[in-house]
C-alpha cells in the first residue's frame, strides 16, 4: 500500500474514545505510594454511577476512567478524595492532544531532593551512637539532643506518612504509609517514654535513630524511585518533543510563522531543509528525503515527492517542501501514536490481577504478623522495648511498594521501547498475549510482498487484447485494490481509452463485477469463475505457466446472456519484501512456526512460500475461510498470531489470539489488530514477539523479587535478625531495584538485523 495510507490506518488504530458510548478521562492521582493505594482509588472510582471501567497505574500515578457522558470530573474527583487522595493538575479527556496534558504551572518550588537532604542531615548525628557500638566506643548523644534531632524528621519531614495513613484509616484500609507511620511512631514513642521515665545519670536504651533513619531511607527510596520512574516515560516525552510549536504558513503568496494551533486544514506549510514538519499533510511541491525514524522506527530517510504523505514530527533532510495540511494538533499521526502508547501503558496486564488480589489483603496480614511478633517477643522474653523494635522492623520491611511497581514499570518501558522501533501495542493484554505465540500466520499480498503488483501479461480469449485490457481497467478504475491499480496503470501506459462502467460492485474475496459497453462482466479469482461455470480450457496452460513463475492470475468472464464465457486472463507479479525472509528465519529460530494463508492461487502461493521457507500453505482462501484456518491452527491450544493489512484479513485478525496489522494497510485491519507495525516491514513481527517476551520476563523477575523481599524479609524481621534501619534500607532498595530492572529493557535494540 502507499504511504498515504499511514494516517488513516493510525487514525483507525488510535481513534478517539470520546464517542456515543461515553467518554474516557485520564488524570493524575496525588498521594499514592503502593499497590494498596492504587487498589483503593480504583474501587472508589468504580463505585461512581456511570463508570464502566477503571484502571489506576501506580507507576504513572494516573487513573484512566471510562464513564457515561453524564458522569463528570467533579464526581470522579470526589471519589478520589473519598479514598483519601487528590486529583492532580493535568486532567484531560482522552480525545485531547497528549502534548497538552501535564501539570499546570506551579511557580517556583524547592528541588524534589530537599526533604531527603534535610532528613539525612538531621539523622546523621544519631548514627554516631550506632557506629560507636560497633567500634566499642560510647559516642551516644545526649537523649534530649537526640529528641531535638528526631522530632523534625518524625513530625515535619515525615508528616506525609501521617496524612496518608490517616486517609487510609478513614477509608478502613491500609497502605505503605500506615506501616511506616506505625513503625516509626512506635520507635519514637518508646524512646520518648524511656527518656521521660529515666533517672538522673541512667544509661538509656533509646531508639530515636531507628525512627529517623527509617524515615530518611524511605524518603530516599521514594526519591530514587521517582527519578527512575521518570525514565520509564522517556518514550512518551521524546514523542511529544517532536511536535513543533510553530509552522511557516504560505497565505496569499506570503510566508508567516504561526503557532501550530492557528494552522487551518488546507493551509500550505513551508518546510525548509533541517526543519521538523509541523503538520500531517501531502507534498504539494518539492522533493526531499524525510527522516521518520522516531515515528516509524525506520532508520533510513524516506524519499518524498509531490503527492506523498508526510507526518508531523518528521525531519526534512535536504529539499524545500510545500505541504498541504490534512491534520493538525490532536488529529496528527504523532498525536495519535502518543495516545496509543499512553493507553497501552495505562491499561493493566492480566497478571496484574493477581497482584491486586494480594495487595488487597497484604497490609492487614502484615499488621497481624507485626502484632504476633510484638506479643511473642514481649511475652517470651519480657523485653517489651526489644519486642517493639522487632515489630517495627516487620512493619517497615513489608511495605508493598515493589509489588505495585513490578508490572506497570515493565509495561511502560516495554511499550515505549517498542514504539521507538515502530511497533505500537494497543494494550497490556496484547503485550502479554504476544509472548506466548507459537505460530504466526501471514497474509501474502502487501504483507510479505511489496503490495505494489504490476500487470506483467494479459491474454484475451476472444477479440482484441487492447479492448480486453480497457474493459478490465474500466471495471477497476474506482478501486483501491493493488491489483486494480496495476491494471489501470497498464492501460494508461498503453494509451487505452476507458469506456464507462456502471453498476460496479465488489464481491469480497472473489473480485469485482459491472457493466461495460453493455456487457455484464466479472473479473476475479479462479474460484469465482468455477462458481459462475466459466470454462477456462482455452487459457489454462498459459495460466499454469504464469503460476509456475509465482505470478497471480485473474480471470474475466462475460455473464450477459446464457452461459458465462471466458473473456481473458491477467497475470500479475509482486516482489517479495527484502526483509520477509529475515522475518521468517527469525521466527523459526525463536521456535515459532509460520504459515501462509492467501486468497491467491496455489501456484503463486507455493512459489512465495518456497522462497521464504514457509512450509504450511493455504491458498485460494476466502476472507471467512482465513478465520477458519486460524481456528484450525488454534486447535490443540496453540497461540496463533495473524499478520495482515487488508480488509479481507480483518476476520482472521479478530479470530487470532493476537492480530498484527501493517500500518501501511487499511483502516479495518488496524481497528481489529492488537499490534500495529508503523511500517510495512514483516521483520517487525519477530521483534514485536521478542519485546513481548522480554517484557513479560521482566514482569516475572520483578514479581519474584518483590515477593521474595517480603517472604524472606518479614520472617527475618520477626525473628529479630533485622534492625528497623536495615529493614528500611531493604524496603527502599526493593522498589528502586524493581524499577531499575524494568529500565534494562531500554537497552533492547531489536532482534532482526
Amino acid at each position: 500500500m502507499e504511504n498515504s495510507k499511514l494516517d488513516p490506518a493510525i487514525r483507525s488504530a488510535t481513534r478517539s474514545l470520546n464517542q456515543e458510548q461515553g467518554r474516557e478521562w485520564t488524570f493524575p492521582v496525588e498521594g499514592m505510594t503502593c499497590a494498596s493505594c492504587a487498589g483503593r482509588v480504583e474501587r472508589s472510582l468504580a463505585a461512581v454511577p456511570g463508570v464502566t471501567s477503571v484502571s489506576v497505574n501506580l507507576a504513572t500515578e494516573k487513573a484512566t476512567v471510562r464513564a457515561a457522558a453524564s458522569t463528570g470530573m467533579d464526581a470522579l474527583g470526589a471519589a478520589v478524595g473519598k479514598a483519601g487522595y487528590a486529583v492532580g493538575a493535568g486532567t484531560r479527556d482522552a480525545a485531547e492532544d497528549p502534548a497538552a496534558a501535564g501539570s499546570a504551572p506551579r511557580g517556583v518550588s524547592l528541588p524534589a531532593w530537599w526533604p531527603v537532604a534535610a532528613s539525612a542531615l538531621l539523622s546523621a548525628p544519631l548514627l554516631f551512637g550506632m557506629v560507636g557500638e560497633w567500634l566499642g566506643r560510647h559516642w551516644m548523644l545526649n537523649g534530649w539532643l537526640q529528641l531535638a534531632l528526631t522530632a523534625p524528621v518524625q513530625f515535619w519531614l515525615g508528616a506525609r506518612f501521617y496524612r496518608a495513613a490517616w486517609s487510609a484509616i478513614k477509608a478502613r484500609a491500609g497502605n505503605m504509609d500506615l506501616l511506616v507511620a506505625l513503625g516509626t511512631s512506635a520507635a519514637f514513642g518508646l524512646s520518648l517514654f524511656e527518656l521521660l521515665d529515666a533517672q538522673p545519670g541512667q544509661m538509656l536504651p533509646l531508639y530515636f535513630e531507628a525512627s529517623a533513619v527509617v524515615i530518611t531511607l524511605v524518603l530516599l527510596g521514594k526519591w530514587l524511585e521517582t527519578r527512575a520512574k521518570r525514565q520509564t516515560t522517556d518514550a512518551i516525552r521524546a514523542l511529544n518533543a517532536l511536535q513543533p510549536t510553530t509552522a511557516r504558513v504560505r497565505r496569499n503568496g506570503a510566508d508567516t510563522d504561526l503557532p501550530v494551533g492557528q494552522v487551518a486544514l488546507g493551509d500550505l506549510v513551508v518546510v525548509r531543509p533541517g526543519e521538523r514538519i509541523a503538520v500531517d499533510g501531502v507534498v504539494a511541491e518539492g522533493e526531499s528525503q524525510v527522516d521518520e525514524s522516531l515515528i516509524t522506527g525506520e532508520s533510513l530517510p524516506v524519499a518524498k515527492r509531490r503527492g506523498d504523505h508526510v507526518t508531523a514530527g518528521a525531519v526534512n533532510a535536504e529539499g524545500l517542501l510545500l505541504v498541504g495540511t490534512t491534520a493538525i494538533g490532536a488529529e496528527t499521526t504523532l498525536a495519535r501514536v502518543v495516545r496509543m502508547v499512553e493507553s497501552a501503558q495505562a491499561k493493566k496486564a492480566p497478571i496484574q490481577r493477581i497482584v491486586d488480589q494480594v495487595s488487597a489483603i497484604f497490609v492487614p496480614v502484615v499488621l497481624a504478623i507485626a502484632l504476633v511478633t510484638l506479643l511473642g517477643w514481649g511475652w517470651g522474653t519480657g523485653d517489651w522495648p526489644e519486642a517493639i523494635l522487632h515489630a517495627v522492623a516487620v512493619l517497615v520491611i513489608a511495605c508493598p511498594c515493589a509489588l505495585g511497581l513490578a508490572t506497570p514499570t515493565a509495561i511502560m518501558v516495554g511499550t515505549g521501547t517498542a514504539a521507538r522501533r515502530g511497533i505500537l501495542i494497543k494494550d497490556a493484554e496484547a503485550l502479554e498475549t504476544a509472548h506466548a505465540v507459537r505460530m504466526v500466520v501471514f497474509d501474502k499480498t502487501g504483507t510479505l510482498t511489496e503490495g505494489r503488483p504490476e500487470l506483467l501479461s494479459y491474454k484475451a480469449a476472444t477479440g482484441e487484447e487492447s479492448d480486453f485490457l480497457a474493459a478490465a481497467a474500466s471495471l477497476q478504475a474506482g478501486s483501491e485494490h493493488p491489483l486494480a491499480r496495476a491494471v489501470v496503470a497498464a492501460a494508461t501506459r498503453a494509451g487505452s481509452t476507458l469506456p464507462a462502467a456502471s453498476n460496479v460492485r465488489a464481491s469480497p474475496g472473489r473480485g469485482i463485477g459491472g457493466v461495460v459497453d453493455g456487457r455484464e462482466l466479472r473479473l476475479g479469482s479462479r474460484g469465482w469463475m468455477a462458481e459462475l461455470g466459466v470454462g477456462l480450457a482455452g487459457l489454462r496452460q498459459a495460466a499454469e505457466d504464469e503460476q509456475r513463475l509465482g505470478r497471480t492470475v485473474s480471470w474475466m468472464a462475460d455473464v450477459t446472456d446464457g452461459p458465462a464465457t471466458l473473456v481473458g486472463m491477467l497475470s500479475f507479479g509482486d516482489a517479495i519484501k527484502p526483509s520477509a525472509m529475515k522475518a521468517v528465519r527469525a521466527l523459526h529460530l525463536a521456535g515459532i512456526r509460520t504459515a501462509l494463508v492467501t486468497g491467491d492461487n496455489r501456484g503463486s502461493a507455493a512459489v512465495a512460500a518456497r522462497e521464504l521457507g514457509i512450509t504450511e500453505v493455504r491458498a485460494e482462501v476466502l476472507p471467512d475461510g482465513k478465520a477458519a484456518v486460524v481456528a484450525e491452527f488454534q486447535r490443540g491450544g496453540v497461540r496463533v498470531a495473524m499478520v495482515g493489512d487488508g480488509i479481507n484479513d480483518a476476520p482472521a485478525l479478530a479470530a487470532a489470539d493476537i492480530g498484527i496489522a501493517m500500518a501501511t494497510g487499511t483502516d479495518v485491519a488496524m481497528q481489529t489488530a492488537g499490534v500495529t507495525l508503523m511500517r510495512g516491514d514483516p521483520s517487525l513481527v519477530a521483534e514485536a514477539i521478542d519485546i513481548s517476551r522480554r517484557t513479560c520476563a521482566k514482569i516475572r523477575q520483578n514479581l519474584f523479587w518483590a515477593f521474595i523481599y517480603n517472604l524472606v524479609g518479614i520472617p527475618l524481621a520477626a525473628f529479630g535478625l533485622l534492625s528497623p534501619a536495615l529493614a528500611g534500607a531493604a524496603m527502599a532498595f526493593s522498589s528502586v531495584s524493581v524499577v531499575t530492572n524494568s529500565l534494562l529493557l531500554k537497552r533492547w535494540r531489536g532482534l532482526v538485523k
